[in-house]
């Protein structure tokens, strides 16, 4: 029964897009485990874009059955407008199973995002959310108060759940922001045609994805944002609202984790992250407008521009032992070329002491300073490399002092974003 947990082992961004993309011509199934469409997944094929969010990154392999698990937040909205939009492009008819355990972001969760967030900013304490919603539906959730996937494409228990919740959430608008709330006519008439179109679609995706698990079909499953965004083991309070690292695919999708074979952690040659929270490898000056130029460090989702940082050893490491890698996938190496030294953050040091493991403690985490290794750098264009042993020597030396440092092996290295620049050292899926 082969599975294939791809998880991101730094703060999100690191191209698990691509990864599971390029691993998806050899998977039947595909899984979105947690986040919702504050995640932005970007495929290139034979120099076509897409941008996903909702969407599972094997989408554009039509014999690939994508599916949407239980621990997703969905906006129906803005799912059938990506699913127009892939339609637009050629992709289609799309095969997609959506959890009925799913819950719904609906209108008054966007809103508290966005009125949260500048109550927060008021106070100096800015998260950085994308205003999508997510975090104050994951509340929901776990206030035994949400809606759920089953419940928006039933229309009569669709009007019922918003008459259980729409008066808290009217009061509790208007009482701290004076905001008038919303009718229930109002959300129905705006998510009527979503859940007609989705319906479908909606499913028990448990029960269906075990059916292929015991069949022996070969699943991925996609993680959202990255380990050090998890909910629980990132750098709290700067994080996603879900469990983004390989735990929550068996809770997210609904499946045994004896089902989970194996690891794939997803890192950049080097490190970025988007929104507010300490960054210890962080550069800045033209070094760092060097690499998010030619990284093309701007978010999928917000199109924010990307911090920038030396690749960090000791996070690497943390997501080894909180994901248990199995092996790493090595993005945008290509970025790094033409550059006379590169630099490897293998430990911290903070109140004269070295670290070499990642701090708890986000206020420790703020202080600490990165102790670095200097490697030499390499001039070549390596974009249409496609063997290992073809890279430069200063590259092969770098990855292998990457996997030295994370005690991880190298399966796959990147040099570009399209399928063809990709090299594989070890066979994952």
């Amino acid at each position: 029964m082969p599975s294939v947990v791809v998880v991101g082992a730094q703060w999100g961004d690191e191209g698990k897009g691509k990864i599971t993309d390029f691993l998806a011509k050899r998977a039947q199934v595909v899984v979105r485990y947690q986040g919702g469409s504050n995640a932005g997944h970007t495929v290139v094929v034979n120099g076509r874009e897409f941008r996903l969010h909702l969407v599972p990154s094997g989408v554009v392999h039509p014999e690939t059955l994508c599916m949407i698990g239980n621990g997703v937040v969905v906006d129906p909205v803005l799912l059938v407008e990506e699913l127009e939009g892939l339609e637009r492009e050629g992709v289609g008819p799309v095969r997609l199973a959506i959890s009925d355990r799913a819950h719904v972001i609906l209108p008054y969760h966007r809103l508290l995002d966005r009125l949260e967030e500048e109550q927060r900013a008021g106070m100096g304490t800015r998260i950085g959310t994308t205003g999508r919603g997510i975090g104050p539906t994951y509340v929901d959730k776990v206030a035994r108060s949400g809606v759920r996937m089953g419940d928006l494409v039933n229309p009569e228990r669709f009007r019922k759940r918003l008459r259980e919740v729409l008066p808290a959430k009217n009061a509790l608008l208007n009482a701290l922001y004076g905001h008038p709330g919303f009718g229930e006519d109002e959300i129905i008439a705006q998510y009527g045609p979503a859940a007609e179109r989705l319906a479908p679609m909606v499913t028990d995706t448990s029960y269906l994805l075990h059916s292929y698990l015991e069949r022996g079909a070969r699943v991925l499953f996609e993680g959202a944002q990255g380990t050090l965004l998890d909910i629980d083991h990132g750098t709290y309070p700067f994080v996603t609202s879900s469990s983004a690292t390989a735990g929550g695919a068996a809770i997210g999708s609904g499946v045994a984790p004896v089902f989970l074979n194996n690891v794939l952690g997803v890192v950049k040659a080097y490190t970025t992250r988007v929104g507010e929270g300490p960054f210890p490898s962080e550069l800045r000056g033209e070094l760092a407008e060097r690499l998010r130029d030619r990284g093309a460090e701007f978010g999928t989702t917000t199109g924010r521009p990307r911090r920038v940082g030396w690749f960090d050893g000791v996070i690497a490491r943390y997501a080894k032992r909180v994901n248990g890698l199995a092996a790493l996938a090595v993005m945008k190496l290509d970025v790094l070329s033409g550059l006379d030294e590169l630099k490897l953050c293998v430990a911290y040091r903070c109140d004269g002491r070295r670290l070499e493991h990642l701090p708890s403690s986000v206020e420790v985490l703020q202080q600490c300073e990165p102790i670095y290794e200097t490697m030499p750098g390499w001039q070549e264009d390596i974009s249409g490399v496609t063997k290992y042993e073809d890279l430069p020597k200063n590259a092969q030396a770098y990855l292998e002092r990457i996997s030295e440092i994370c005690g991880v092996k190298i399966a796959i290295v990147s040099v570009g974003p399209g399928r063809e620049q990709t090299i594989v050292c070890q066979e994952v899926l």
